[in-house]
């Protein structure tokens, strides 16, 4: 499969996009709709996300999107916010390949940090971060507000 993947950003073009939503909504199940995904896709656009496709064939295989960002805890960073390979090619290498391209505009980025969350009920992707040589370093606290606020 490494062989056959090609990686390249989706920029601009919204049938990429679009063709992107099923491999994301495997890892995110509760996106509604292409045109839903694709408006939030261009709003996080301006907050510097960007979005690594893998390519197999002509169709997308797997997805990676990040920012840069800067805060005092990393300095210059960038956040994986999504990794997503589709089912039938987890362990091909596509997610590895992908990870590694972000990692890499990081580090063209000048950025001191490489960073990214994943569930503590995702044991598989939890070994496959430290066997790409990820680490650790805390836990990640959630409040949803939404829910929140209609109790009060």
């Amino acid at each position: 499969m490494k062989s056959l993947v090609d990686i390249s950003h989706i920029e601009h073009s919204t049938d990429d996009l679009e063709a992107s939503f099923a491999v994301m909504k495997e890892l995110r199940p509760h996106l509604r709709d292409r045109v839903t995904y694709a408006v939030q896709i261009d709003h996080q656009r301006t907050q510097g996300y960007r979005l690594l496709a893998a390519w197999s064939d002509g169709a997308i295989v797997g997805l990676a999107g990040y920012r840069q960002m800067d805060n005092l805890l990393y300095g210059r960073f960038v956040y994986v916010d999504d990794l997503v390979v589709k089912k039938s090619l987890h362990r091909s290498g596509v997610g590895e390949r992908l990870l590694q391209a972000a990692r890499q505009q990081a580090i063209a980025l000048n950025c001191e940090n490489f960073v990214l969350d994943t569930g503590l009920h995702m044991a598989l992707a939890q070994r496959f971060y430290f066997r790409q040589g990820l680490l650790a370093q805390g836990m990640h606290f959630v409040e949803p507000l939404k829910q929140t606020q209609l109790q009060k």
